[in-house]
């Protein structure tokens, strides 16, 4: 820089005073570049709420020294954000809530692939992109929750029953902005077919009536508490409800298990590597760290979800998951039913 400097005094700038500010300019841009990629960090963009992911960030920045940079945000908003900046993102990595938001990044081509040679061992080719640019970290079961002390359980075969008319003012569900209601339906579609996901739709909009919430949470509190018999939840908050109170009367049920039947809703939390990523490097590491058995292991003992990593163990109190048959739908559809299954809810006027 000295000599850049030195070059500006001894020539008018008349001359060569707009070339040499371009040089400097340019010298500044890659020295400040040079500083950010030396930078032990990774910055995070999750969908994931902050205390489902941060246990598990804050143990990896305190053994590696790797310092996380975490910004939260719905996965649909952090797509359009990273859509929008592009190369300029300070992104490293992508976390959602369901695997539709990273299919969808993918064929956007905002990721890379994870070049990880670990993946092919520990991640099953059903819970990862073709080209490994997203993996699973953790399942999910989109399942219903009741009140023992309101419903017999053999009434209920399949999470469509929930749209007959019988369950009118028994029912809870997720709003419509809700990621979760989106996957699940798209699901649905995927299994079932346009009329039968519209008809069921339309079914839990008719017998929930004001009974939608924002956050799972609240569903589960609202069958707890005996406001409706049922609701319709990701399975953990479930069992988190039932850890901190294990008297409430609720439980869990797996639906459409019958010969023909769907299978068991299960979707993926999961990650992705960012295409304009600056810190390749330490981004391999988290991922890594996600992945291995320490990481898996956190997911089922704080979270209470199902590793995706077939040789650690889900949580004693979760459904076996060989004890259930889950959807055959492949994750990667979910990205283009998204679109259909957002016109058709808000056709219905979901709330």
């Amino acid at each position: 820089m000295k000599m850049i400097i030195q070059i500006v005094r001894k020539f008018p700038y008349s001359q060569y005073g707009a070339f040499l500010f371009a040089v400097i300019t340019l010298s500044f841009s890659l020295i400040t570049e040079q500083t950010v990629l030396a930078t032990d960090s990774v910055v995070v963009y999750s969908g994931r709420a902050e205390r489902l992911i941060k246990p598990a960030l804050d143990h990896f920045q305190k053994t590696t020294g790797i310092t996380v940079q975490l910004l939260t945000a719905g996965s649909t908003e952090l797509v359009n954000r990273l859509r929008a900046e592009r190369a300029r993102t300070p992104a490293d990595v992508f976390i959602t809530n369901e695997a539709g938001a990273l299919e969808l990044a993918r064929s956007l081509q905002l990721l890379q692939p994870i070049l990880l040679p670990e993946i092919e061992t520990t991640i099953p080719a059903a819970f990862r992109a073709p080209d490994n640019s997203w993996i699973g970290l953790s399942g999910r079961i989109w399942m219903i929750v009741y009140n023992t002390q309101k419903i017999n359980p053999s009434a209920i075969n399949s999470l469509l029953d929930l749209a007959k008319p019988a369950w009118k003012g028994k029912l809870a569900i997720p709003t419509a902005n809700s990621e979760y209601l989106q996957a699940g339906a798209s699901m649905v579609l995927a299994a079932k077919g346009e009329k039968i996901s519209l008809e069921f739709l339309k079914g839990i909009r008719d017998n929930a009536g004001n009974e939608v919430y924002g956050k799972n949470r609240q569903i589960v509190d609202a069958v707890a508490k005996g406001k409706v018999a049922v609701g319709i939840v990701n399975h953990y908050y479930i069992f988190r409800h039932l850890a901190k109170d294990p008297t409430a009367p609720i439980a869990p049920l797996l639906t459409d298990q019958d010969e023909g039947g769907m299978g068991a809703i299960m979707n993926v939390a999961g990650i992705g590597l960012t295409a304009h990523a600056k810190h390749v490097s330490a981004a391999n590491q988290l991922i890594a760290f996600l992945i291995s058995s320490a990481g898996q292991k956190m997911f089922a003992s704080i979270n209470k979800e199902y590793p995706v990593n077939p040789s650690i163990k889900a949580d004693p109190v979760l459904p076996p998951s060989s004890s259930f048959r889950a959807s055959g739908i492949p994750l990667t559809r979910l990205a283009t039913l998204r679109e259909p299954i957002i016109q058709e809810i808000e056709h219905l006027g979901l709330r």
